[in-house]
């Protein structure tokens, strides 16, 4: 199974995207304009500290709570170098990179697969696992735990460690540890995908001190540009977050009609999606994306995310008009 794929390597060639969960349209001109600025400070070292304040403040944190990091990804690489479990367990389907960055470090890794409708059941972990890996929302799945069911994971001598990448895809954030940050508890949030930053690479690790000075120790000097803080602080401010739930309330509208659509052609779509994306099982997934692709347009194979198979896709969720575009083109291909 290929760890490495993700959905940008489905994109290109002038095809319509629905295969990366970057919102469109992205990052709107207040943000562009900010980053532009940034520039003209490229001379001088990045200061990491007012966009780590104004994370801390943003979650109710200290800022000793807070690592800055290149996106998510760097978040894993830097527990992957730095954690020692003796056994390591990534509850799937979810993001490949977290396993791919622990085996990568050399640490075996055991697989947690969630049953039907990919809920949690705590009990499922084994109790020796003293490393828990989870998403919430799940990518690809887009299933939503509830906080308190991903906080009994927690225990003493185990480190859970909580991808909430697409948390702001939730209004309200309502299932997020970043706010409480139980004991034993990580939390790794990325701005890519609300703000449009992938090519970026913004995010940040939540977790108590002693925990980020660990993991600030094996970070590179300097591995968060001046733009990439900029965009960091900027996306922290009241009002930035206040755009950003706005768009999630929308987001969540569209995503629910686009589900239902699927749904009436009689496709399982994972229920109560909550992320921005649709995770469904299609007979010959794997055709009917190469077909897709003659037609224009590019999803998300599913094949390559541990417990699903060759008969899932992952589809993000676009605006209106592509969405119907979309099914107009699933509908011409029988589904």
């Amino acid at each position: 199974m290929d760890l490495s794929h993700h959905g940008d390597a489905e994109v290109g060639g002038g095809l319509a995207d629905f295969a990366v969960n970057v919102r469109a349209g992205t990052p709107p001109e207040w943000l562009a304009e900010r980053l532009r600025a940034s520039v003209a400070d490229l001379a001088a070292y990045p200061d990491p500290r007012p966009a780590r304040r104004a994370v801390a403040r943003r979650h109710g944190r200290a800022a000793a709570e807070v690592l800055l990091t290149a996106g998510a990804a760097e978040a894993f690489v830097l527990l992957a170098r730095v954690l020692r479990p003796r056994r390591a367990v990534v509850v799937h389907p979810q993001f490949t990179e977290p396993e791919a960055a622990l085996r990568a470090a050399g640490h075996e890794v055991e697989r947690v697969v969630l049953g039907k409708d990919f809920t949690l059941d705590p009990a499922a972990v084994p109790e020796e696992a003293d490393l828990v890996v989870i998403g919430n929302p799940t990518n690809p799945t887009s299933v939503l735990h509830p906080a308190g069911t991903v906080a009994a994971l927690a225990r003493p001598g185990r480190t859970v460690v909580v991808d909430e990448a697409f948390m702001d895809c939730v209004p309200g954030e309502p299932e997020s540890l970043a706010g409480r940050l139980p004991a034993g508890v990580v939390v790794i949030r990325s701005l890519t995908k609300t703000w449009g930053l992938a090519g970026l690479r913004a995010g940040y690790v939540l977790a108590d001190p002693p925990t980020v000075a660990r993991l600030a120790r094996a970070q590179p000097l300097w591995a968060v540009s001046t733009p990439a803080l900029v965009a960091i602080e900027a996306c922290s401010a009241p009002e930035a977050v206040a755009e950003a739930e706005a768009w999630a309330a929308g987001l969540g509208a569209e995503r629910d009609r686009l589900a239902g659509e699927l749904t009436a052609r009689g496709l399982y779509v994972v229920p109560e999606a909550r992320a921005s994306f649709l995770c469904l099982r299609v007979p010959d997934a794997l055709g009917i994306r190469a077909l897709l692709r003659q037609r224009g347009y590019a999803v998300r194979r599913g094949d390559t995310f541990p417990g699903l198979g060759p008969d899932w896709l992952r589809v993000a969720v676009r605006d209106r008009a592509s969405n119907d575009d979309l099914l107009e083109v699933l509908r011409d291909l029988g589904i």
